[in-house]
């Protein structure tokens, strides 16, 4: 049997031979170019390509669309920056569940929550740094919404505003606050018009919230659920809806639906944070940061809006003025509600208000 260092001399002679004729044919110049090319060649054979990296996105109900559609543009990005495919796995639900999710386990490098609220219960537990909401631009939320109103063609309830929902004999479709972001904007946005409409007092408040809430016919626990129990299933006059639910729900099906934006509504914010607790058992920091800054780019901006999310690039929003009602009065959850703390606080936690005007 030929020794490793026989083999290897042997192996060698043969390089040398072989660079030699190359040499011969193509002069001094393409010998530096051949070598070099004979080099590369060399090294791409030995180097191992890049493995790929697994993230995790947990998301909220809606965003299923948006996020099958982003993670191609992402990948094709991260491949072209650094050379490595990354496997993105998504999980959707309502957000508070989701959000509950990975309290108990699921280990999401990345969330894309429906409201900040929820990620605030992820970094009160130790699993996200404080300070994540400043981490992204616009208070880390790359997208915005608001609550619109979805009705079957024609109207036939003539539903214009809010205080054509609460009216006896009009059946509301909307999801359950106690598991569903989207529900807590759908519940705050009610609140805000009545707040407005009787200046200041909460007694009118909370009946006007009663009101509402005792024509919900279906209380689903996320925002995806409500949809297709209003679509699908053909229940309820009106589904209180986020407004990219509601226009994706007309372009499905354009000759059965309206959208009905009333005079008031939220200014809804999805927010995005890494996982850090998560990231750094994975070893996927660097990854995971990217695949949230790039939502902000132009590409994906404008992406986001083609699935009618509200780009927050100001400049990009004002290309689909056509799609979104830009006049729309819109209050805002730190300025008319003190925060999710309070605002978690006052209306949805055990015993809070909604409790108290909601009877199953």
């Amino acid at each position: 049997m030929k020794s490793r260092s026989y083999v290897w001399k042997k192996t060698l002679a043969l390089t040398v031979a072989l660079a030699s004729i190359l040499s011969a044919f193509t002069g001094c110049a393409g010998t530096a170019s051949t070598s070099s090319a004979a080099g590369s060649a060399a090294e791409s054979a030995v180097k191992p390509a890049a493995e790929s990296v697994p993230i995790t996105n947990v998301s909220y109900d809606p965003t299923r669309e948006l996020y099958e559609q982003y993670n191609q543009l992402f990948q094709k990005y991260w491949e072209k920056e650094k050379g490595q495919k990354v496997e993105i796995t998504q999980s959707h639900g309502g957000s508070g569940k989701q959000a509950r999710s990975v309290l108990e386990g699921n280990e999401a490098d990345v969330v894309t929550l429906a409201l900040e609220g929820d990620v605030n219960e992820l970094q009160k537990a130790g699993l996200i740094d404080e300070g994540w909401v400043n981490e992204f631009p616009k208070s880390s939320a790359p997208y915005t919404s608001t609550i619109v109103f979805l009705v079957r063609k024609g109207n036939p309830k003539n539903i214009k505003d809010w205080d054509d929902v609460v009216k006896p004999g009009v059946e509301v479709i909307t999801p359950d606050p106690k598991s569903s972001g989207g529900a807590r904007w759908n519940f705050l946005a009610a609140w805000a018009f009545a707040d407005k409409k009787f200046a200041g007092d909460e007694t009118k408040d909370k009946e006007f919230l009663k009101s509402l809430y005792s024509n919900v016919t279906v209380l689903d626990s996320g925002a995806r659920g409500a949809t297709t129990t209003f679509v699908e299933n053909g229940q309820g006059d009106v589904l209180l809806a986020w407004e990219n639910e509601a226009y994706l729900s007309l372009k499905e099906h354009p000759d059965t639906f309206e959208i009905v934006t009333p005079s008031l509504s939220i200014l809804a914010q999805p927010s995005v944070a890494v996982v850090d607790a998560n990231v750094k058992k994975h070893g996927t920091e660097e990854v995971s940061k990217a695949y949230l800054e790039y939502l902000y780019s132009e590409e994906a901006q404008r992406l986001e809006g083609q699935n009618y999310y509200r780009p927050s690039d100001p400049d990009i929003l004002k290309e689909f003025s056509d799609t979104f009602d830009l006049n729309v009065t819109l209050v805002n959850i730190d300025d008319d509600f003190g925060g999710w703390d309070k605002a978690t606080e006052k209306f949805f936690a055990d015993g809070a208000i909604f409790d108290q005007i909601y009877k199953k």
